[in-house]
């Protein structure tokens, strides 16, 4: 679980685009000060938004798949990135 408060405008667009197309979900990567964010990340599945009068809005989330980040953009503010899905080595 990873529970979010969402007040930037940025990420408040994002939320909102991810619930409008259907997807229900996005990446998260941590902070990196060279190149902007993490070459890896998570998938998170948006469970439930609880919007607030003021536009912040509290966000349930739960982690799902792992991606490495191939390309780094930009939309509307948030970071974008072109990924793929990594696979666990199955254990004998």
């Amino acid at each position: 679980p990873c529970p979010l408060h969402v007040f930037e405008p940025r990420y408040r667009l994002m939320i909102r685009r991810s619930m409008e197309t259907g997807t229900k979900q996005f990446g998260m990567c941590i902070s990196d000060s060279q190149n902007g964010f993490a070459d890896y990340g998570c998938m998170l599945q948006i469970r439930n938004v609880h919007f607030l009068p003021d536009g912040r809005s509290v966000v349930d989330t739960i982690g799902g798949k792992r991606f490495k980040v191939l390309r780094r953009g930009m939309k509307d503010g948030y970071c974008t990135a072109d990924i793929e899905y990594l696979e666990d080595v199955k254990v004998s």
